[in-house]
């Protein structure tokens, strides 16, 4: 099994405690470091825009009872230049870079060249930048760069629209990266159909849409291209290609498929996500995985899991899986609270049912029971949590003695 780390940079208050920025930023480098040291494989960085505390005051804020900020890193590029200088071993990801806003797939293309140009300067270095992207989770960071709907069609179909933005803003960073002098006509067009909507009656409300606009061809509406551009290449264009890893944070099979008819595509999931629909994926990406990456592996598509590890001295094993039952349930309805401002028993319920919870042992025992051997999880240490030193310990404690103990029970 692979391990790998996630962490969240999340300043938001924790038992009345909101710690500084730099002293967010003091503990990531701590926490990063500490993974280096004991051998985990990747440090998954969440990435945010714009301040969550203030869009509360939009007129449609998305997340109106959450404090602080969801996340404070909105540049991977310069964090994983600082984090490859303090560290020997560990690489670095995204998770997620939103695709869309801050300068589109023409800038984000641009920035991981210049990126990987410096990066790969010395001819001894194999560490990468894994970049995980997306369309990003919340609207209101995609609207303050100008993407979202554009006029009332584009608002009756935006549910369905914005996965096509998204489809066209990958096609577009794909082939820049593989140095391709690319135009926006080149470019797959937007179509909307009945087959991109869950209902009738959101069709049918499309349609209405299209008709009030003067459309008539009603079955069949394309979208003009969100990203237009004459032709034109990236630059720098000299650069390791091999220093970067690309992983789509996206369900859509389709997309996932289609992407790898350019290059290799990896696959981002949730450890909340159905086994069945985990094997389904591994099995469509054995067949669609674009053969530059080689066969398809188990590990190219991480799986977050929160850890709620509680291994502190001076506590029996009974003491130390109710305290860290404890943990992760404070933990879950603090979030859950923050996120739609009330505690639902049953989505803290169904939560502390896909995190693993529990003593050293009982830790071992869940992973061994819920994930593949050959698995990648990227685990999630400083959920709500603001005491470096406890992340550092559990991280440490589940890197001697959990991945021991997994090892041994998967044989």
């Amino acid at each position: 099994m692979h391990y790998d780390v996630f962490f969240s940079i999340s300043q938001t208050p924790v038992d009345g405690l909101l710690p500084s920025e730099a002293q967010m930023w003091r503990s990531f480098f701590q926490q990063v470091q500490a993974a280096d040291r004991l051998g985990y494989g990747c440090a998954w960085v969440a990435m945010s825009h714009l301040s969550t505390q203030v869009q509360k005051l939009h007129r449609q804020p998305v997340v109106p009872h959450w404090r602080g900020e969801v996340g404070l890193n909105n540049d991977i590029f310069q964090l994983a230049h600082l984090v490859f200088a303090r560290t020997d071993r560990i690489e670095v990801g995204s998770a997620i870079m939103n695709l869309l806003c801050n300068g589109g797939p023409v800038a984000r293309a641009e920035q991981v060249a210049t990126f990987a140009s410096l990066h790969g300067l010395d001819p001894a270095e194999r560490r990468r930048l894994r970049i995980g992207f997306s369309a990003g989770r919340f609207d209101f960071m995609n609207r303050a760069y100008g993407v979202g709907p554009r006029d009332a069609l584009e608002q009756a179909a935006w549910p369905a629209l914005k996965g096509m933005v998204f489809a066209e803003a990958s096609e577009i960073f794909l082939r820049l990266l593989n140095g391709e002098v690319l135009e926006s006509d080149q470019v797959r067009e937007s179509v909307l159909t009945r087959a991109a909507f869950r209902s009738d009656a959101d069709w049918a409300a499309v349609q209405d849409a299209a008709r009030a606009v003067g459309r008539t061809a009603l079955d069949r509406i394309p979208i003009a291209r969100r990203f237009p551009f004459e032709p034109l290449k990236i630059i720098p264009q000299d650069w390791r290609q091999e220093l970067v890893d690309l992983v789509v944070g996206s369900h859509d099979p389709a997309l996932q498929e289609d992407l790898n008819q350019y290059r290799p595509v990896k696959v981002f999931n949730l450890s909340i996500t159905q086994p069945a629909v985990i094997d389904q994926t591994h099995a469509r990406m054995a067949r669609a995985y674009h053969q530059d990456g080689g066969p398809w592996r188990r590990e190219y598509m991480p799986r977050t899991v929160m850890v709620f590890l509680n291994d502190q001295p001076g506590l029996t094993p009974q003491s130390r899986s109710q305290a860290a039952q404890a943990e992760a349930r404070a933990a879950l309805s603090a979030y859950w609270t923050a996120l739609e401002g009330t505690i639902d028993p049953a989505k803290v319920e169904r939560a502390a049912d896909n995190a693993v919870i529990g003593d050293v042992d009982q830790v071992a025992a869940q992973v061994a029971e819920r994930f593949h051997r050959d698995d990648r999880l990227m685990l999630w240490f400083d959920f709500f949590n603001h005491d470096s030193d406890r992340v550092i310990a559990d991280m440490a404690a589940f890197w001697e003695k959990v991945a021991p103990r997994v090892a041994e029970l998967q044989g």
